[in-house]
């Protein structure tokens, strides 16, 4: 039985590169067509192959709605928090994460820093888009022209001096953090808080979310919180593994 479950599921990626005929799929199995054949029926009969009328087979519409499912069915704050809370644990300071939600980036978690001079934020609540490192990530991962559409449609507050003056300014370090796969704000929205962040990819590349950073010039200089930076890609990585499937879930203790 193990053997033919091992069969079936084997044809999958095999159709996941293109349509193949049951010619192809018994040779690739290294099986007799008969054997083939009654293995595609069953993907069949469950909506996870489908064949054409060029009696080719190709993956099904039922295998796409269950990734999907199972995608939506994954909360990235659940996976992602006993991560941050280690990460705290490690640097001491305020740890956020965020999504892209209907035109805004949100906190949706956050480890408060251990010192008592801390940002202050809250879960739900909107960030500055136009400066705050995890928005930055988040944006730079849009396709160009929703870049620029969004870009140009945007408000450009001068929170500080250090605040992104423009269209044209934001779209040029969204193109920097795009292409080095990490962000910071350096005082872009309060002159005494500086972040560094890092995004959290999904099984295709993209950023499903990005976790940050932060902490107030008087307990760490921005240079000093930028040595924090290996550490928080590493715990982005991490994260990214789990959510994707990529990296088993450990418990801990080993």
């Amino acid at each position: 039985m193990s053997q033919t479950v091992d069969r079936a599921l084997s044809i999958l990626p095999m159709l996941a590169e293109g349509p193949a005929d049951l010619g192809q799929v018994a040779a690739r199995l290294g099986v007799h067509k008969s054997t083939a054949l009654r293995l595609l029926r069953t993907l069949h009969e469950h909506g996870l192959v489908y064949r054409q009328s060029d009696q080719r087979y190709r993956l099904g519409a039922r295998l796409f709605a269950l990734a999907q499912e199972a995608m939506e069915s994954l909360d990235i704050r659940e996976i992602a928090h006993p991560h941050l809370v280690r990460l705290n644990e490690e640097c001491g300071h305020t740890v956020h994460l965020a999504v892209h939600e209907e035109g805004e980036v949100l906190y949706i978690d956050k480890v408060d820093s251990r010192y008592p001079v801390r940002m202050y934020s809250r879960i739900g609540r909107p960030v500055a888009v136009t400066v705050a490192a995890v928005a930055k990530l988040l944006l730079a991962d849009l396709p160009e022209p929703e870049r620029r559409a969004l870009a140009e449609k945007l408000d450009y507050p001068r929170y500080t001096p250090r605040s992104t003056p423009d269209a044209a300014a934001f779209l040029a370090e969204l193109e920097r953090v795009r292409e080095q796969g990490w962000a910071t704000d350096l005082g872009g929205h309060e002159e005494s808080i500086n972040c560094v962040a890092a995004p959290v990819r999904g099984a295709d590349g993209r950023v499903v979310a990005a976790m940050s950073v932060s902490a107030p010039n008087v307990v760490v200089t921005a240079e000093e919180l930028l040595t924090l930076l290996p550490l928080v890609r590493r715990t982005a990585d991490a994260i990214s593994g789990e959510y994707s499937g990529r990296t088993p879930v450990t418990d801990g203790t080993s």
